[in-house]
């Protein structure tokens, strides 16, 4: 008898065992599967069917036209991009502050909207190529334009920065004083109303939004304070990066990128891909 209870206790604990080992195999498996399923960002927005783009409202890059539809040249670069890999796209504007947690958290899937490649942006996530030159320049209404033409004038002034800016990171370098707002184009209402005395916004949005024919023709752009690069931020790891490097080289080589850039008046800041 005591021999019988032995044997059928050593066969529980040989039956428990090869439970476990079966139960510790298709976990590993399942986790496997699991993790090349999230190496392929493009696998994934394939599956779902549409890259959701995370923007601000920036002219000329990303803004609404009379029939409340996304355009500008990032816009539409974005729209035939996702149309090459075959999805829809959605534009998800976002605080640029939060841009990071945004996309990690997987509410956007990339963010395209005039991003400078700052040490920041190219830790935190997988960048393309850069694709556009840009720098950050000061705006002040023009009656008082000539006293600030350098940065050793703006020591007096008050400004009114994005969040989370490149055009925040350079006022901050150069301890000014500052009001960090939501947006470029919150800045700029912020100098407009005499709220501030001057704002620090991208030049592209500069040459686009400031002075004559445009809706702020009382307010014009004077230096400069650094010179900078655009690019697309993905998740980090991601393979979109590549993929849209490859898309950028293909637009450039056959003109279309350069096409969409005559569009919105960007041309000259274009770089070869």
């Amino acid at each position: 008898m005591k021999k019988l209870i032995v044997f059928m206790l050593t066969l529980t604990m040989a039956l428990s065992l090869a439970a476990c080992g079966n139960s510790a195999g298709s976990g590993e498996k399942d986790d496997s599967a699991s993790d090349t399923a999230s190496e392929s960002d493009i696998a994934y927005v394939k599956e779902k069917g549409t890259l959701v783009v995370g923007i601000t409202d920036f002219a000329p890059m990303d803004y609404k036209d009379g029939n409340d539809e996304w355009i500008g040249f990032d816009a539409d670069m974005a729209k035939a991009f996702a149309e090459s890999i075959g999805v829809d796209v959605e534009f998800v504007e976002i605080d640029w502050d939060n841009k990071i947690m945004e996309l990690d958290g997987k509410t956007i899937d990339c963010v395209w909207n005039g991003m400078t490649l700052t040490d920041e942006v190219t830790s935190a996530m997988e960048c393309s190529n850069a694709y556009c030159n840009n720098a950050q320049v000061v705006v002040v209404p023009s009656d008082v334009a000539d006293k600030y033409q350098d940065v050793d004038s703006l020591s007096d002034l008050t400004f009114a920065v994005e969040a989370g800016s490149a055009g925040e990171k350079e006022i901050s370098a150069l301890d000014l004083e500052y009001t960090a707002v939501k947006a470029q184009a919150d800045a700029l209402m912020e100098v407009a109303a005499g709220t501030s005395d001057a704002a620090v916004i991208d030049s592209l949005m500069a040459a686009a939004m400031v002075g004559d024919g445009t809706g702020y023709e009382d307010l014009t752009y004077t230096c400069g304070l650094n010179s900078e690069e655009y690019g697309v931020g993905f998740r980090k790891g991601s393979d979109f990066a590549e993929e849209l490097n490859k898309f950028f080289k293909e637009s450039y080589a056959d003109g279309s990128m350069e096409e969409c850039a005559e569009k919105y008046g960007v041309q000259a800041a274009i770089i070869e891909q």
